[in-house]
């Protein structure tokens, strides 16, 4: 029913440690990224489709932990969206994200998980939070209204990690990326994220010979982005780490306004026409840059150069044959 993979690889120290670890959401972009990370660490890997296991279903998910036994966890899984799903669907995003992630997080402390890396998102932050924003920033202030919902369910999801810290001593641990992009992105025009959006915007209109591509905003929004690959060895980074905090946020310390980003996917692209923004559509926060002091403290750096990362992400886009959809 499971898929159990066993990695090795020859030489490393971790192979001596081989650790059962479950990855939820292993076909999504970051938990095939993180199985993508662990691939040569010597461990055996844990993953489940949707048909396997629903994990809106606490049954499911308790005979999961049952029959697998998973030393660690990443829970990656969670429904996800831009700014316009987010703002249509907030129902669906609320209690989605608050039933698997309740599930999972339980079922971790009921089955003894030594440490769990929860994926939460840099909407949990007031809309006008100082730059650059401090993990103790949560709760601070009023959310952005447009994704609000998604927002409320993943603070819930670091407050039930916090709290079985507190009550139970478990090490279950939070991390906070910013935009993210890259290879497994989704690239659905209705609920796809800023940079995929725009890449696929620009692949249509290049093909197509069309004279300008339209951006949500007016452009001047900053937006921190991070490639899945940074994101997924950050998340393997703090799993071995003796970790002493429970949020960690994990930014790349640099943004771009809109209009910077949407010029340099054009570029990559290959779409040299105009770029319009589209004013009467929300922009979203104003600026949302982390600050990461306390991953970079523990020896913690990104790699990735966001121009490079958009020409991977691209020839991943074309691979998939996403434009198709």
């Amino acid at each position: 029913m499971y898929k159990n993979r066993v990695f090795s690889k020859k030489g490393s120290h971790l192979v001596r440690h081989k650790k059962r670890i479950l990855v939820t959401g292993h076909k999504g972009m970051v938990g095939s990224a993180v199985c993508r990370a662990l691939y040569t660490e010597g461990h055996e890997l844990i993953t489940a489709s949707r048909a396997e296991v629903d994990l809106l279903d606490i049954g499911q998910v308790r005979r999961l932990f049952s029959d697998q036994k998973p030393d660690l966890v990443f829970h990656a899984a969670a429904k996800v969206g831009g700014i316009s799903s987010n703002a249509n669907l907030p129902a669906d995003f609320i209690f989605e994200n608050l039933m698997t992630q309740s599930h999972v997080i339980n079922s971790c402390h009921e089955f003894d998980v030594e440490k769990l890396i929860f994926v939460s998102t840099n909407c949990t932050y007031p809309q006008h939070s100082t730059n650059p924003i401090s993990e103790t920033a949560i709760l601070s202030g009023d959310l952005e209204p447009n994704v609000r919902a998604y927002a409320v369910a993943k603070i819930a999801g670091m407050e039930m990690c916090n709290s079985y810290f507190r009550q139970y001593g478990r090490n279950f641990i939070s991390v906070i990326p910013p935009n993210l992009y890259g290879l497994g992105d989704n690239f659905n025009p209705l609920n796809s994220h800023i940079i995929a959006g725009i890449m696929r915007k620009a692949h249509i209109a290049k093909t197509m010979n069309m004279p300008f591509v339209e951006v949500w905003g007016d452009g001047t929004a900053r937006r921190e982005t991070l490639n899945v690959e940074d994101l997924a060895n950050a998340m393997i980074h703090l799993m071995y780490s003796e970790t002493r905090h429970q949020i960690y946020n994990v930014g790349s310390g640099r943004d771009n306004s809109v209009a910077e980003i949407a010029k340099m996917i054009c570029d990559v692209v290959g779409f040299s026409g105009e770029i319009v923004f589209d004013k009467s559509k929300p922009a979203g926060t104003k600026k949302k840059l982390l600050n990461s002091s306390r991953l970079e403290d523990l020896g913690w750096i990104p790699k990735i150069h966001l121009k490079e990362g958009l020409k991977v992400a691209y020839r991943g886009f074309l691979e998939s044959k996403s434009f198709l959809n």
